[in-house]
């Protein structure tokens, strides 16, 4: 983990860190699984958290404790959505460590909806096709694809953009199979926050950009 600024973990500073500034990296430990030779994955998660804080403490430095919140799950995620962060994650309290897909815990994530200049359509042969979308700004930089969740209105307006073409390509777009179109539509796209380029991003709603 990386802190930005505002004391908020940060995965693009920790990406930056991990090459050019390691010495800000912290440790922040959430499970113990094995000490001193005992398998501790059978134990509730309580009890594994309890053993990891007996051996890490309260400490500052490299290495610290992730502490937790018991309950209140719908107030605990709006604070988090109103901080801007990532989303959290959801433990039964009385779980063993499983390794793989499991119902013990749960990682609810934070959206945000944007507005994009939709630059084109990428067309694959036997996969739904996605809208690309680019900043509407003088950069105009490519900013990663959705997948398009759109009535059938504006399906219909979207694919009559496509026949008509006559679009160039955003900065940083490398999709020889895309169709790209001429500037002048937005669209309202839902995707993760506080990401550089559009992660589990649906496009919601395009409308024509005021003149």
């Amino acid at each position: 983990m990386v802190l930005n600024g505002k004391g908020v973990s940060d995965f693009h500073s920790l990406r930056s860190a991990m090459r050019w500034a390691p010495d800000r990296i912290i440790f922040v430990a959430f499970d113990l699984l094995h000490l001193d030779g005992v398998n501790l994955r059978p134990a509730p998660l309580l009890e594994r958290r309890e053993k990891l804080l007996e051996l890490v403490g309260p400490a500052k430095g490299v290495i610290q404790y992730s502490h937790h919140v018991h309950g209140g799950g719908a107030d605990f995620y709006a604070a988090v959505d109103r901080m801007g962060l990532e989303g959290m994650v959801s433990k039964r309290p009385d779980s063993v460590y499983r390794s793989g897909d499991t119902e013990a815990w749960l990682k609810t994530k934070c959206y945000e909806e944007v507005d994009f200049e939709v630059a084109g359509v990428q067309l694959k042969p036997g996969s739904a096709p996605l809208a690309l979308m680019a900043t509407r700004d003088a950069e105009r930089r490519y900013v990663g694809s959705a997948h398009i969740a759109l009535n059938k209105a504006m399906r219909e307006r979207l694919w009559a953009k496509v026949q008509e073409g006559k679009g160039t390509p955003p900065k940083g777009a490398d999709k020889p199979d895309a169709e790209w179109i001429k500037p002048g539509l937005v669209g309202r796209v839902k995707t993760l926050k506080r990401e550089d380029k559009l992660r589990h991003a649906t496009l919601q709603a395009i409308r024509e950009a005021k003149s």
